[in-house]
Order: C-alpha cells, then structure tokens, then sequence
C-alpha cells in the first residue's frame, strides 16, 4: 500500500451528513462527500493487512461477511490515495456494475470484516467507493459503452431490480439482445420504489437505466409477464429468461383487528410515497400520508427504518416502532466474533430522525402486538400490546409473554414491516419451475438455472430476501451461466 503506516497515523472520518431535524423537511439525500483530501486519508488507512477478509463474500451463520461481489477494496483505496480516481473506477466496475447503489445503501459488510476493525474503527469503504463513482460521473469517465458484435441471441429479464439490472447489463455486454420487463411504471424495481429518495435519489437510479438504454438493453414498463405478457410468447420470441422477480410476498400479522383500515403493508407505503413524489412532488395526494397521526411501525429491520424515516417527513405526530427481539449488545457478543457481520446496537437515518424530533430512540424491544383495535368507524385507533422475554423450550428459544406487562399504544397507521415470505407464485407456476421449501424459485447458486431448460433465476426471487449486494452477485452469476447456456462457454466476469 502506499501509506502502510496510515491506519496508525489517521482516524476515521465519515462524511457530513445535515442535521436530522433538518432533513426531515425534504426528500433530498442528506449525506455529502468528504473532500478530496479526507478521502485519500481514510484511502490510506487500509492497512496492507496481508490478507483482506473485505472482498471474501463468504457466509458465516447465514450473514454476509465481507463483500459479496468481491470488490477489490485493497486496491481502489490505495488508488484513492494515491490521487489515482480514474484507476479507481476502473478497478471499481471490474465487480461492480452499480457502486452508486451499493455505495448508498448497502449496510456495508465489508467494513464488519474490516482487518482493522478488530481493534480499531474500520476503514470507511462504503463511503469511498460511493465517491469514486459520483466522481466519475462528475468528471465523464462513464459514458455508454455498447458492445462491438451482437451475437443474434435474446433474452428477457423479468424484473428491474439490483439482480435484474446486473444480469442485463453483462448479458448485454456479452452481445446479447436483452429486453427488461417491469411491471411498475418505471425501472428500478426495490431500488426505485423500495427505498426512500432521501436514501437513494430516483435521479441516480434513472442515469444508470439510461446509460444502460444507450447501450442496448430494452426496457418494457407497465408489463407483467404472465398477466400482460403471455409466457408462451415470451418463451418463443426469447431464447433464454433470466427471474429477477424478487421476495415481493409480504409477512402478514393475522391477529385480531386486522382486517381494519389504517393497517398497511410497508412496501404499500414506500411505494405509494416514491411514486407520489416523483409524479407530482406529493401534489396528487395519492399516497398513504401519515401526517398528524400516531404511527406504529412494527418490525426493526431497514424496511422499517425507511418507513421510520418516511413518516416523519409526513409530519407524524408521534412515532413508535416495535421490535420482538431484544436490544442488540453494544459491543459485539463472544458469539458474535470478527469477521461475522457485528451485530450491535446502532441508531440507523430513522431513528437518529425520530430520536431528534421526539427525544428518544422509537423502538421498543422485547414486545409483541396483541391485537388491533379499531373506532367506529372501522380505522384503527390503538394496538394492544405485552412484552416478551426469550426462553428455551425443547432445545428452541421462543418468545414468552411477560405477566402483567400489557399496554396500549394510540396509533392511526399502522406499518407491517415483517419481511417477505417469498416470491409471488404465478409467473413460476405458468413456466412450471420448480420451488424449493421456502416458495423461491429452486436453482443453485453458482448455476442459477431452474428445471426449465432455457429459464435462470436470480436475486431475491431464487435465494429469498436479502441485501441490493447480493441481488448483484446473483444477476451477475446468472448472466455468466445464461451466456454459456447461450454460446457453449463465457467470458463474463
């Protein structure tokens, strides 16, 4: 490296980020870059560790550790600070066809296997590549790049998420013919409609979908292949399919009350919200608005931060999000050794936002929703709930109601933020893949064809839900097994 002694000489430094009392009064990103010379010394605190766990990719208990598109992080932090942005980039797209998604949202399991951060603060990747990036944007370093021979084959991509945009723009850089269906009205899928525009900007999401149009892929919105788009036709005008369909079945809470208004699924809102604000900046009215009301959030994970980080920008009155599990540790746990994924306490945009607008932290650990009660006029007005403490029973930890600890929370909206059971079944029915015990569509990792000759799958959709990072490495997997599906080898990457 060329500074070896730079993680002893420099600390940590995250970019600036606007007040969370501030932000919540637009949707605009709220994080900024670094200056130039910041970001070439957090560059040179990637210690030359000899052997880097940021770039495995591997699975340890079911978590992510380091990443799973095997960035070359060693080597564009050296770039950065070296002043050599260019180099960076390139070594930057070599496993990466989208940094300026990942460099946003992605958690960064990189940094949890960070060398350094066994003892000290880790490097800050996430933040470097996501400059690395905007700066070659800002400079013009990316530009089109079609393909010089076209190989005659088609494919079509079901699904424009991270997975379904990742296998079209390789399959599209092998010379294939790649169409794109979408059945929402713009491109993006989770990336356009799943995560808020103060955390990742639609404008961002669109300048790739173009550069990626002026290289050849095709684009087809407002069809739903199976519904709108027969899958025999597609099976015939098309000489490969790649599902990139994603986990979009929603975990319900079937308790009692929930058939009554102001109880929504969390997606119902976010997507409803981003569609609002693209197409009339909220003017049309048609979304799910939490303004003046009580909201409860139930569920602690990222989707339940967005909604978090949503409602407040609403201008909710007050705001409260449950969590059955308990309060992570503040430190990591004996159990929870480096390079595994640290699972510790931490105040995500949501609730940093929350917390300076009502004084606290809204998450409540330890507690179950008991039942929904509604007014009368059939809307909800307050959940009962009971806290709960984790035992062990025949070998399991289950959860047990506390006696005694019941309590009532007002609430007028109500988000479900459970996770996803799997993918929507049609589409898989009419083509005859098969599933494998969680709903997902069955094709192993690494070869991501199905039963069906001729059809792959990737993403959410084939390994159930997950993070934007992984449906990469699954559409870039799939696009090197359908390439040699296509042309009896690949030199995809």
């Amino acid at each position: 490296m060329g500074k070896p002694t730079g993680f002893l000489e420099y600390p940590r430094e995250l970019p600036l980020v606007q007040p969370p009392a501030e932000r919540i009064h637009n949707w605009l990103e709220f994080h900024e870059h670094a200056d130039e010379n910041t970001l070439r010394t957090q560059g040179a605190r990637c210690m030359d560790c000899g052997v880097p766990f940021c770039h495995t990719g591997s699975l340890i208990e079911g978590m992510a550790a380091g990443c799973p598109i095997n960035n070359l992080i060693p080597e564009w932090n050296d770039l950065v600070y070296r002043g050599l942005w260019r180099e960076a980039l390139e070594r930057l797209h070599k496993t990466n066809n989208f940094p300026e998604f990942t460099g946003r949202v992605c958690p960064a399991p990189c940094e949890g296997s960070c060398v350094l951060g066994i003892h000290s603060p880790p490097v800050t990747i996430k933040s470097i590549e996501c400059a690395i990036v905007d700066k070659g944007f800002e400079e013009g370093w990316i530009v089109p790049e079609p393909p010089a021979v076209r190989t005659g084959k088609k494919v079509a991509v079901v699904g424009s998420g991270p997975a379904g945009l990742a296998a079209a723009a390789q399959l599209n850089r092998a010379g294939h013919w790649v169409t794109v269906f979408e059945r929402a009205d713009r491109i993006g899928g989770l990336l356009m409609y799943g995560i808020p525009n103060m955390k990742l900007d639609k404008r961002i999401v669109q300048r790739r979908v173009d550069l990626l149009k002026a290289e050849g892929v095709a684009f087809v919105t407002n069809c739903e292949v199976g519904k709108d788009y027969p899958v025999e036709k597609l099976r015939k005008l098309f000489d490969a399919i790649i599902l990139c369909g994603g986990a979009t079945k929603p975990r319900d809470l079937p308790i009692e009350g929930r058939q009554l208004a102001g109880i929504h699924f969390a997606m119902e809102f976010l997507h409803a919200n981003t569609k609002s604000l693209l197409d009339s900046n909220h003017a049309d009215g048609a979304y799910i608005s939490a303004k003046g009301k009580d909201v409860v959030v139930i569920g602690g994970g990222d989707t339940g931060t967005d909604c978090v980080g949503t409602a407040l920008r609403h201008g909710c009155k007050s705001l409260v999000q449950f969590e059955i599990l308990p309060m992570p540790p503040l430190t990591r746990a004996p159990d929870n050794p480096w390079p595994q994924w640290p699972k510790v306490y931490k105040l995500d945009y949501g609730q940093e936002e929350a917390a300076a607008i009502f004084g606290k932290d809204p998450r409540e650990y330890l507690i179950q929703t008991k039942k929904f009660v509604g007014d009368a006029k059939g809307h909800v007005k307050e959940l009962h709930t009971v806290r709960v403490e984790w035992v062990k029973d025949n070998g399991r930890t289950i959860p047990r109601e506390v006696p005694g600890s019941e309590r009532v929370f007002p609430a007028q909206l109500v988000l479900l933020a459970l996770g996803f059971l799997g993918p929507e079944s049609q589409l898989l029915d009419q083509l005859g893949v098969e599933k494998d015990p969680r709903s997902n569509a069955k094709a192993e990792h690494g070869k991501f064809a199905t039963n069906v000759p001729g059809v792959f799958a990737a993403g959410d959709m084939r390994r159930g839900q997950s993070l934007v990072v992984w449906a990469i490495n699954e559409g870039r997997g799939a696009a090197r097994a359908c390439d040699r599906y296509l042309m009896g080898q690949t030199q995809l990457p």
